[in-house]
């Protein structure tokens, strides 16, 4: 591998412990940014995860999984540090803690990217806890700063957790938003990012300080609306036997990112179709999943037999 990524996602990659039947814990290599990431190159983009993990077995499942999806190993840095861990005590309703004092996650260094990737890339992506722990959030919004001044595009997902709730973290929220191309939020984001204001008022707020940005809203099993500077597009939930939610919206993004990147940014309306089917086929397997580009067609295919496509669907949504 020779040429650089036009994808690169920045941020934390994890082990989830994830307690069920109250006896046993299952252990998962995640993260929401690293999830990401294995989505973009799964879908065939060059894609880049800049983050570090440790040198032990967690860190060890994340460099196989990294390799397996087809990242560029070159953004991934491995240290001697204790890995981070979140240990999610239920699911419904979301009860969790992090384990990650001194963690690897906080010992990134941008420094150490390959020469040449700020000229190579077309996007990258911030988002997550790795903006809410410090030093590694100053250090990344130093990192979107320059992205920005580089006249590269950047992606950002809150992905609100309990981390967030914290005052501190308002402005690089507002900073992040302002630097975004691209912003991805669920409506369970907009509760917890904007305490004390409707879904209507939140999105609005963000939007005030994005209002350039094309934002994708999800909302779980009410679909997906995307919001870009020129028009409004509302896709609807596929109905799909769903076996896990664990990173549906990290499929959502990563195809929503990988989709543009093909070549069909000026079709906003496919590119939710796609980011839609991605969170479907994710939401059909076990723990976060990254499905590969002939999954996708061959879901949209299926979806489309005997029924209007949802491209047009969602024009019509559009123009109703």
């Amino acid at each position: 591998m020779t040429s650089l990524p036009r994808l690169v996602i920045c941020g934390e990659a994890l082990t989830d412990f994830i307690r069920e039947d109250g006896q046993s814990w299952r252990a998962l290599a995640g993260g929401s940014c690293w999830n990401v990431a294995r989505v973009g190159a799964r879908l065939g983009v060059p894609t880049g995860f800049a983050g570090a993990v440790s040198h032990d077995v967690f860190g060890a499942e994340i460099m196989a999984r990294s390799t397996a999806a087809g990242l560029d190993l070159r953004f991934l840095q491995q240290v001697d540090r204790p890995p981070l861990l979140a240990m999610i005590a239920s699911q419904h309703p979301p009860q969790y803690f992090f384990i990650g004092e001194n963690s690897a996650d906080l010992a990134f260094d941008a420094g150490r990217l390959p020469s040449g990737w700020l000229d190579a890339v077309d996007i990258v992506h911030f988002g997550s806890i790795s903006l809410a722990r410090q030093p590694l959030a100053e250090h990344l919004l130093h990192v979107a700063e320059a992205v920005h001044a580089a006249g590269k595009r950047i992606a950002f997902d809150p992905n609100y957790r309990s981390l967030m709730s914290d005052a501190a973290y308002q402005p690089t929220l507002r900073r992040m938003a302002a630097l975004a191309t691209y912003i991805k939020v669920s409506d369970e984001d907009l509760r917890g990012l904007f305490p004390g204001l409707g879904e209507n008022a939140a999105l609005a707020q963000l939007r005030a300080w994005a209002p350039e940005a094309s934002v994708l809203l999800t909302r779980g099993v009410d679909g997906m609306q995307l919001l870009t500077p020129h028009g409004e597009y509302f896709q609807p939930a596929y109905a799909v036997p769903v076996r896990d939610t664990v990173g549906c919206g990290d499929a959502a993004m990563g195809g929503w990112l990988a989709r543009m990147l093909s070549g069909q940014a000026s079709d906003p309306a496919g590119c939710l179709v796609f980011a839609a089917a991605c969170a479907a086929i994710a939401c059909c397997h076990r723990g976060p999943y990254a499905p590969s580009e002939a999954e996708v067609s061959d879901f949209l295919r299926q979806q489309g037999a005997g029924v209007p496509s949802a491209v047009e669907r969602l024009t019509d949504a559009a123009n109703s």
